[in-house]
């Protein structure tokens, strides 16, 4: 694998762009059952959770905007707003 495509959240819409981009991967938070079989053999799926492909992106923000917009606060919550409990 040389080059994966990547969306977090629901990015099964990305699919035919990534592999006509050339990706021979394709990282995204979820997609439904039926389109694993719709590109078969076309290209690596990994389907990692909604939440999972997300829960970083807050800080990504966060950064930018310390960056960008000098004097604005900030603040992370500590909240978890994964509704799906994991065994």
């Amino acid at each position: 694998i040389k080059k994966v495509a990547i969306c977090g959240g629901s990015g099964a819409f990305l699919l035919p762009d990534a592999i006509a981009a050339g990706a021979d991967a394709f990282v995204t938070g979820e997609m439904h059952y039926h389109d694993y079989f719709d590109h078969e053999q076309e290209i690596q799926i990994a389907v990692i959770g909604h939440y999972q492909s997300e829960q970083f992106t807050n800080e990504i923000f966060k950064t930018i905007i310390a960056e960008r917009c000098e004097g604005v606060k900030c603040f992370l919550t500590q909240t978890n707003t994964n509704p799906i409990i994991y065994l």
